[in-house]
């Protein structure tokens, strides 16, 4: 099996596992209890939260675990909804299904929200946040890096604009964090949403930044974990596990992004000397290192997906979340794709333990694929009539 989809989900590290295993057998104890067992699950958490908090640039007490980054994103954008100034919120025509679903709810609760164009590679402009802004705006949430597309968005100038107007700025920084450099401070951001299962962490568990001061309402009511903040018996080995997973991303982050931007490059630029009618989806640089999206006319992703699967090779056409949907990628229609078009893609997202000769195997097979697919295609049976 070759396996290209770490946008989705990674595999968890063995070292990452190792630093789990005592908080799911020996190790028991809930944090909130105050003998020993207890004690040493605190202490866990604690330790835990400073490694996050020391990657991201923030203090400790602004750093608080969640359940996975769809968490950390609601409670962000409906934590700061809930005590805005008013009923004006902002948002991205790309952002993940997470963030997009949460500003429909806030809709259907009288909440108006603006969605801010994306260019044709997929960037937002800071002229369009700044005309959007009005006196009653109380939330602005852009993603640091699409899922989809891997486009890098300009969050400092983003930021600075919403700072400039008194708006509280989130990103969600999931397919940013562990695969490019993440500091709060340097961004300017208020509220910040990362996960764990895309660096190699275990799934379940995630995390919200809330710069002090931010004011953010409750989420999840119940006990006092989390200082108060966020109710619930912690995952300690989950996060345990983001720890120990974000303290080797960090320390790895460097070569791990000469790597996987070699094989990205290495990639694309096969695809387009292999296969004709395709299409780079997404900024050529300013994108993730790991991440390639192409378009192939008169082909369908779904059926391009299976064939692919038969070979051994997994892949996906865009968000996980949206897998089981028959609808083109909103990410593919906001950067101006047609809808035939948007069906045929394809996201490759590399790890560290692909390789350049995966990379041709993945581009053989590919190009087999697509090609047979054109062949039953009647769109495509006409384009070849005319080239002869």
């Amino acid at each position: 099996m070759i396996y290209v989809d770490h946008a989705a989900t990674t595999p968890l590290k063995k070292e990452v596992l190792d630093k789990m295993m005592p908080y799911l057998t020996s190790e028991f104890g809930n944090p909130s209890s105050i003998y020993t067992s207890g004690r040493k699950a605190k202490i866990a958490i604690n330790e835990a939260r400073a490694t996050l908090a020391g990657i991201l640039g923030a203090k400790e007490n602004e750093v608080f675990f969640t359940g996975s980054g769809s968490e950390a994103d609601n409670w962000a954008i409906k934590g700061a909804a809930k005590m805005a100034k008013g009923k004006h919120l902002i948002t991205s025509a790309i952002e993940h299904h997470a963030v997009l679903h949460t500003f429909d709810s806030l809709r259907k609760e009288g909440y108006e929200v603006t969605y801010l164009p994306v260019d044709a590679d997929g960037l937002v402009s800071p002229q369009d946040l700044e005309k959007a802004i009005r006196p009653d705006t109380g939330l602005v949430s852009i993603m640091a890096a699409n899922n989809e597309i891997g486009v890098i968005q300009p969050i400092c100038e983003l930021a600075l604009i919403s700072k400039e107007h008194k708006v509280p700025f989130h990103t969600d920084a999931v397919q940013a964090f562990g695969n490019m450099p993440v500091n709060v401070d340097d961004w300017g951001v208020d509220m910040l949403s990362i996960s764990a299962h895309k660096i190699g962490g275990p799934k379940g568990v995630g995390a919200l930044y809330i710069r002090r001061g931010t004011r953010v309402a409750n989420f999840i009511h119940g006990g006092a974990q989390e200082f108060g903040r966020r109710a619930s018996t912690e995952n300690v080995a989950g996060i345990v596990g983001f720890a120990h997973a974000a303290k080797l991303a960090d320390e790895h982050l460097d070569e791990n992004i000469q790597k996987l931007t070699q094989l990205r490059d290495y990639y694309i630029k096969k695809v387009k000397e292999t296969i004709p009618y395709c299409r780079l989806n997404g900024h050529p640089t300013k994108r993730l290192p790991g991440n390639a999206n192409f378009s192939f006319e008169f082909i369908e992703g779904e059926s391009l997906l299976l064939m692919l699967d038969m070979k051994g090779i997994e892949a996906s056409s865009g968000s996980a979340c949206t897998s089981g949907s028959l609808d083109p990628s909103h990410v593919l229609l906001a950067i101006g794709l047609a809808h035939e078009i948007a069906h045929g893609s394809l996201r490759i997202s590399f790890g560290v333990e692909n390789t350049i000769e995966q990379v041709d195997i993945i581009v053989r097979e590919l190009a087999q694929i697509v090609q047979r697919l054109r062949d039953m295609s009647p769109l495509y049976e006409k384009v070849a009539r005319k080239q002869v």
